[in-house]
C-alpha cells in the first residue's frame, strides 16, 4: 500500500515519529491520532499563495472586508467596512480563490475542512469585520446581506472598536461615562437574519453588553474570532469571563490573538503569556471554547518582520492611535504600549508552535486537537450547514 502523507497531517511527539517509521517499514497507513486538523481565527489571503503550505493551515477565518477611514466628532478614527468598499473587496477575494483551485477551497460549510486537509489544500471561510457593510440595506430587509452570501460571506462580525446601527463597540465604553452600548432594534432583527442564513456571528470587537445579548438572543453557536482575556489584562478590548462564558454556553469558542498589548503589561512578551490565556478561556468556558486566532498575515506581522521583531521600534505605529483612546478615558489605553508580537510566534510555522508550547504546557493530545482546530470545525459544522 502506498503511504501519502497529507503535508498537514502532523506526527507528534516522539511517539508518533517511532510510529511513522515502522509503518513506513511494513506499508501501513498511519493511525488517525497521529493527525491534526489546523484552524485559524482571522487572517488574510496572502500575496504569495505559497504562504498557504508553509503555514499548515487546513481552513481559516479569512477577512476580506476592506475599510474607509473615518473621523470620529471626538477625533478618533474609525475604520468602517462599507458596503461599496466590501462589495468590491468580495468580488475580488471570490474571484482570486475560483482561479486559485490548486491552493484554495472557498468555504461554504465545515465539511471543507476535511476536504481541504485530504486535497492538500486550505479552505478560506470569508468574513467581513463590521457590519458597517449591510447598514445601507433599504428599510429592514438586509437584503444586502444576501448579496453578500451570494458571493461567499459566511462569518459576520457585528462591529469593529466602534458601535454602528446594530450594536455597541468595545471601544464605546468611555471609562468616564460608564457607557455599555448593546443591540440596538436592527441589531436584533440581524441576530435573527444571520441565524436563519447559517451565518456565524462574531462578537469579537462587541461592547459587552453587546455580546451578552447577542449570546441570549442567538439560537446557534456564535464566537469571538480574536480576542484576549480582561482578567489577564484589564482592558476594553480584552473579554471579561461573563462574556467568555456566555460564548461557550451558545456552543460556540474564543479565538485568542497575537497582539501582545492586549495580552501581557510585562514588557517582554512571551509565548507563556499566550499560553496563559488560552488556559484562562479554558477553565472559564471549557476545553470545546479556546481556538487559535492570527489577526496578522499568515507570515506574521510583516512590519515587525522587517523590523526584525523589534518590539521597541514596532510599537511606534500604534503609539498616536492609543493615546487618542488614553483622552477618551476608555479602559486600558492609561497604560503605555510596549510592544507588538511574540517574536517567536510572529512566523509562519506559528500553529505548530503553539502546538508543541501547549504540549509543553501539560495539555493532553486531544485538547491540542480541540485547540488547534477541531473547535473550529465543530463550530463551522455545526451553524455553516
Amino acid at each position: 500500500m502506498t503511504v501519502e502523507l497529507s503535508r498537514r497531517r502532523l506526527l507528534q511527539g516522539a511517539a508518533a515519529l517511532g510510529l511513522l517509521s515502522q509503518t513506513l517499514q511494513i506499508g501501513a497507513q498511519p493511525q488517525a491520532n497521529n493527525l491534526r486538523v489546523f484552524v485559524d481565527g482571522l487572517s488574510f489571503l496572502p500575496d504569495d499563495l505559497n504562504d498557504l503550505s508553509a503555514s499548515k493551515l487546513d481552513a481559516y477565518l479569512c477577512d476580506i472586508s476592506e475599510i474607509e477611514a473615518i473621523k470620529q466628532p471626538d477625533g478618533t478614527t474609525n475604520y468602517k467596512r462599507t458596503f461599496k468598499a466590501c462589495i468590491k473587496s468580495i468580488s475580488e477575494a471570490s474571484a482570486r480563490v475560483i482561479s486559485n483551485p490548486n491552493h484554495l477551497i472557498l468555504g461554504r460549510s465545515g465539511t471543507d475542512i476535511s476536504l481541504a486537509n485530504e486535497r492538500n489544500k486550505t479552505a478560506v471561510f470569508f468574513q467581513i469585520q463590521g457590519a458597517d457593510c449591510v447598514e445601507e440595506s433599504i428599510g429592514n430587509n438586509l437584503n444586502q446581506l444576501d448579496l453578500f452570501h451570494d458571493k461567499g460571506l459566511r462569518v459576520l462580525q457585528l462591529t469593529h472598536h466602534y458601535g454602528n446601527k446594530f450594536c455597541g463597540g468595545a471601544l464605546d465604553n468611555d471609562g468616564s461615562q460608564g457607557l455599555d452600548i448593546g443591540l440596538s432594534h436592527a441589531g436584533k432583527d440581524l441576530i435573527e437574519r444571520l441565524n436563519h442564513k447559517n451565518m456565524l456571528i462574531d462578537v469579537s470587537h462587541s461592547s459587552v453588553k453587546g455580546a451578552l445579548e447577542v449570546a441570549k438572543r442567538t439560537s446557534a453557536p456564535i464566537v469571538q474570532s480574536h480576542g484576549a482575556v480582561r482578567e489577564i489584562v484589564n482592558h476594553a478590548r480584552c473579554s471579561p469571563d461573563n462574556v467568555i462564558k456566555a460564548i461557550a454556553d451558545t456552543g460556540g469558542l474564543f479565538g485568542v490573538f497575537m497582539m501582545t498589548f492586549w495580552l501581557t503589561n510585562e514588557r517582554v512578551p512571551t509565548t507563556a503569556h499566550y499560553i496563559n490565556h488560552l488556559k484562562h478561556v479554558a477553565n472559564v468556558g471549557g476545553i470545546d471554547a479556546v481556538a487559535i486566532a492570527n489577526d496578522y498575515p499568515l507570515r506574521g506581522h510583516e512590519k515587525l518582520l522587517a523590523l526584525g521583531n523589534d518590539n521597541s521600534k514596532g510599537v511606534e505605529q500604534y503609539v498616536a492611535w492609543w493615546h487618542s483612546l488614553r483622552a477618551r478615558g476608555v479602559l486600558g489605553f492609561e497604560a503605555e504600549p510596549l510592544h507588538v508580537v511574540v517574536p517567536e510566534l510572529n512566523h509562519i510555522e506559528r500553529m505548530e508552535r503553539i502546538d508543541n508550547a501547549l504540549a509543553n504546557s501539560g495539555f493532553s493530545s486531544s485538547e491540542r486537537d480541540k485547540i488547534m482546530g477541531k473547535n473550529w470545525q465543530r463550530v463551522l459544522n455545526q451553524v455553516l450547514v
